[in-house]
This record gives structure tokens, C-alpha cells and sequence, in this order.
């Protein structure tokens, strides 16, 4: 498939706000794809690059290059040259990815060229994501959309179901089932803002603590143990304390949903990024369990191969009611390693719903960072945010200094939009705490731009300095430890709830205040930090 044609489908798309449309245009470039292109026009419809990051900054991008005049990079000579500057490395490395670049750009067209610094730069935005290539796919396939998006979440991604639906057609999907030693992608929550609304929403129900751990689903096939991440990665060698403690439990052959997190010693939950370092961690793992062992907690489970003697429709749980699927992980999991719940019972009293409020608030003075509202009744959704979990978390807010922001990339050209954000110091002075680009819309990018443009004190083409005047209000899911940021915290998943033009930059945020709402990071050896 040329490069060409894929860039054009990605304008389109970009182009059209409608489901439907966007559905059309990918199945009409799935069926002009071949199965080798499908490991690259999948990633790259969603700003992805299979190779991961290749180290091409701006600097690389600075120079333009003429473009071509006629489209002639097919899909696979563009992964084949970004595979190549993935693979400099050394002295020179700099230059010699620039050459390779220009190389590359040289040979694209004006169109291509445009879409190739989105992808490199992670700034393509057209709206293609997984779900809606998925429809596209089964629109090209004549398969049923229900097969597919099963079929997708048994083999842990589009890209193999895609290859061998244009390869064999229909009759491909048979193949792809529940297997232990294949992770799958894992079922995900949406929102309620209280845990009263999870419950108007689900009747019978499930409240379990949201654990702010990493994570994993474990895999047992004898004594063979496997962990994965949400990602799906492999990172066994790294939790030898898991995999020990999965070969104790009843079952042989098995596959668990759930969390690793570090608790301190009176069992409050370690930071996440304690918890995040331990597991990225490959170097000396014995000593790095010593010194932070991993607890596992379970909460689902997926396959177990029936108790000898019991009557079961077979090892495969996912379309077991979510209570079935309970009543089957507590014969299997020790109750230390299970998450802890409570049990709504359908048209629940006010007194059930009281008891719920108490568990969520006793939940957040554990330490934990929420809980999950779960329907009795309702099946293992892998892959998808479904309707039937509902994730309640506290929400936090500052109103914070914006300090500067950064020139944005691909559609954001033009604008300023990182914004980076400063609490107030005793002394007058700002901390900075962190970056956001998240919760901007198209009209407040714009006026954004235009008002830090006149408060703009330096520009160093990357970055714009600014006067401490403004002040936006920053929603967050907590803060962390950091190095980088001149108060030591920095903050978790921050976006922008709105600019304040009601208060002064003298009426922002303090450091002291930051701080003192997250007690747990004020002793920095105390462990207890969530």
C-alpha cells in the first residue's frame, strides 16, 4: 500500500466528526490492504509508531526538505527508514538521524510529509482509534462486528485479528480463544462522580477498593506463572514474589485480574511510583524485592479449569456473572490476596447505601485511591470501559500560577499550549509543579495563546516565560514525589478545569497548602504515601 494513501485516509478522517464516516473511509483501506501492511497502518491510524519512541525532536525536524512531487513510499519503506533511525545510536547518532530523516522527508510528498512529523512527534489526532478501525475492519471483512471485537480482546490487540481476517477471511476468528499463556487485554471502568450514582446506575452490586497499584493479569499453567501488564508486557522476571505466591493457590491452570501494590509496615499502600520503579526496575530483582516486596491483589478471575467433580460450563469464566466469577476466585485466592468489598443488594435501603458511603470513606482513610462499583450480573468485558464498573474517586483541585507554556506541535502548531504551573512560595516566589495540555478546547487554546502572548517576558522557540499573573484551576488525582520540581511534588494526571480571571496571582495556591493536603508526603521516610 503506498504511504500516500494511508496519509489521505488520516486527513479524511481527521476531517469528519461522524462515527459512520470514519467507519467508511477505514473499511475502504482495509480492503486495499494487504495482511503484511496491517502491523503498521494500524498503529500509525492511531499516532502510533510500532518502534516506539526513535529520539526525533524538533531539532531533527528544524530543517524543512523539499518534498516530492509523486507518491512513491509504500506503508512498508516508511517503517523499514524509521526502523533504521531507530537503530543509530553512539557518537554522531544526532546528525546521522537527521540525515535520515531528510532522507526519508525528501522522498515524501508535501501530504506525507505532514503526516510522517505527526507521527514522529506523537501529534496525530484524527480520531482513528482502536474501536472504530475495529468497526472498519469487520466492514471489510463482511465479518460481525461482536466476533471481531471478541476476537480482539482474546488475542490482546487488533493487529493479529486484523492479519488474519484479510488473510483467511471470516472463518479466522474461530481460532482466537481464552488461552492461558495468552494475556488479554483487560476490562476497564468508566466514571461516577459518587458512589449514590454508581448505585442508581447498577442495582445489584460490588463496591471494591480501587488499589493504586500496577496492573496485572497472571497466567498459571502448573507451575509455569506468567504476569502481565495492562499493556500486556511480560514482566515475570521482575515479581518473583508473585509468581511464588500464585504457585500456592488451589488452581493449575488459571488466569487472575488484579493488582501488585507495596504496603509500609502498618499496611498502608507505598507510593504508585515507588511501586511503578519497582516493577520497571531489571537490575539485581532479588535485592530490589528485599528491599520493596510486591503484594498481589486479585479481584477477577478469567479461566479456571473446573474443582474435580464440579459441574461447570468449562474453564472459560468471562461470560460468567461477575458474582459467579467471585463465588469461583474465592475458592481459588487466599483472602489476604483479594480485594476488599461490600455487597449492595438490588433496590438497596438506605442503610445499605450509608454502609457503601462508609466503606468509600474508609477506603480513602487506608490510603487507597477509590473504589469500583461492579454489577452483580454483568460479564468479563475485556478490552472495554464498560458500563457495568463505575470508578469513583475523589477529585482535587488547585488554583495554580501558569508560569509559561510551551509551543505545541503538529495541530496544535502556532499555539501555546504545555502550560506549566507554579504554586506560591512564602518568599513571593513560584514552585513550579508539573505541565498540562489536557482540558484545553480549540476556543481556550486560542485565547490562551493570545493572553500569554502579552505577558510573555522570554521565547527561546521552545518554551515562553510569562509574568505570574494568571491564574487556571488544575484538577488532579494527587501528587507524587519528584526530583525535577523545585518543591520535591509534582502532580498526577493534572488537566484544565478553567482560568480564574476572578482571583490574582497573590490569591493562587500555596506550596504549604499543596503540601498540606497530602500530609503523607511531608515526611519523606515515613512509606505511608499514596
Amino acid at each position: 500500500m503506498l504511504f500516500a494513501r494511508l496519509a489521505q485516509v488520516s486527513q479524511d478522517v481527521a476531517a469528519t466528526s461522524a462515527r459512520t464516516r470514519k467507519i467508511a473511509l477505514l473499511a475502504e483501506l482495509f480492503r486495499d490492504a494487504s495482511p503484511d501492511d496491517v502491523p503498521i497502518v494500524i498503529p500509525y491510524l492511531a499516532g502510533r509508531l510500532p518502534q516506539g519512541r526513535l529520539g526525533i525532536g524538533w531539532r531533527v525536524l528544524a530543517d524543512p526538505v523539499p518534498p516530492a512531487e509523486e507518491p512513491r513510499l509504500s506503508v512498508q519503506d516508511v517503517d523499514a527508514a524509521l526502523s533504521t533511525v531507530g537503530d543509530v545510536s553512539g557518537t554522531g547518532s544526532q546528525a546521522e538521524r537527521k540525515r535520515l530523516v531528510a532522507e526519508l522527508m525528501g522522498a515524501a510528498t508535501a501530504d506525507e510529509q505532514r503526516f510522517l512529523v505527526g507521527l514522529v512527534t506523537g501529534e496525530v489526532r484524527q480520531g482513528a482509534l482502536d474501536a472504530v478501525a475495529l468497526e472498519g475492519l469487520a466492514r471489510a471483512t463482511d465479518a460481525p462486528s461482536a466476533d471481531v471485537r471478541r476476537a480482539v480482546m482474546l488475542a490482546g490487540g487488533l493487529q493479529p485479528v486484523a492479519q488474519a481476517l484479510l488473510a483467511e477471511g471470516p472463518g479466522a476468528l474461530d481460532a482466537f480463544r481464552l488461552t492461558v499463556g495468552r494475556p488479554v487485554q483487560p476490562m476497564l471502568a468508566h466514571s461516577a462522580a459518587t458512589v449514590e450514582a454508581a448505585l442508581d446506575k447498577l442495582g445489584a452490586c460490588v463496591v471494591e477498593e480501587k488499589l493504586d497499584g500496577i496492573r496485572v493479569q497472571v497466567h498459571r499453567d502448573g507451575d509455569d506463572v506468567h504476569v502481565y501488564t495492562r499493556t500486556l508486557d511480560d514482566i515475570t522476571e521482575r515479581l518473583p514474589e508473585v509468581t511464588a505466591a500464585v504457585r500456592e493457590f488451589a488452581g493449575r491452570r488459571l488466569i487472575l485480574d488484579g493488582e501488585v501494590i507495596a504496603l509500609d509496615a502498618t499496611g498502608r499502600p507505598r507510593a504508585f511510583q515507588e511501586v511503578a520503579g519497582r516493577v520497571g526496575s531489571r537490575v539485581d530483582v532479588a535485592r530490589a524485592a528485599e528491599a520493596l516486596p510486591l503484594s498481589p491483589v486479585f479481584f477477577d478471575v478469567l479461566y479456571a479449569e473446573p474443582e474435580a467433580g464440579a459441574e461447570a460450563d468449562g474453564p472459560d469464566l468471562l461470560d460468567l456473572p461477575f458474582g459467579e466469577r467471585h463465588d469461583r476466585l474465592v475458592r481459588l485466592v487466599p483472602e489476604p490476596m483479594r480485594v476488599r468489598r461490600y455487597v449492595v443488594e438490588d433496590g438497596a435501603d438506605a442503610g445499605q447505601r450509608a454502609a457503601a458511603g462508609r466503606f468509600f470513606a474508609d477506603t480513602l482513610a487506608r490510603g487507597h485511591e477509590g473504589v469500583v462499583v461492579k454489577e452483580v450480573d454483568a460479564p468479563y468485558s475485556a478490552g472495554r470501559r464498560g458500563a457495568s464498573w463505575l470508578k469513583v474517586k475523589p477529585v482535587h483541585t488547585l488554583d495554580l500560577v501558569v508560569l509559561g507554556a510551551e509551543w505545541g506541535h503538529g495541530r496544535r502548531t502556532g499555539k501555546l499550549s504545555n502550560l506549566h504551573l507554579g504554586a506560591r512560595r512564602d518568599d513571593g516566589s513560584y514552585a513550579m509543579l508539573g505541565k498540562t495540555f489536557k482540558g484545553l478546547t480549540d476556543k481556550l487554546l486560542a485565547w490562551q495563546t493570545v493572553r500569554l502572548g502579552e505577558l510573555a517576558v522570554e521565547d527561546d522557540g521552545h518554551v515562553v516565560t510569562v509574568r505570574p499573573e494568571l491564574v487556571v484551576e488544575i484538577a488532579y488525582d494527587g501528587l507524587q514525589r519528584s526530583t525535577r520540581y523545585p518543591a520535591g511534588v509534582t502532580l498526577r494526571f493534572a488537566r484544565v478545569v478553567r482560568y480564574r480571571d476572578d482571583k490574582t496571582a497573590e490569591q493562587a495556591d500555596t506550596v504549604d497548602a499543596v503540601l498540606a493536603a497530602h500530609p503523607h508526603l511531608l515526611d519523606a521516610d515515613a512509606g505511608t504515601d499514596t
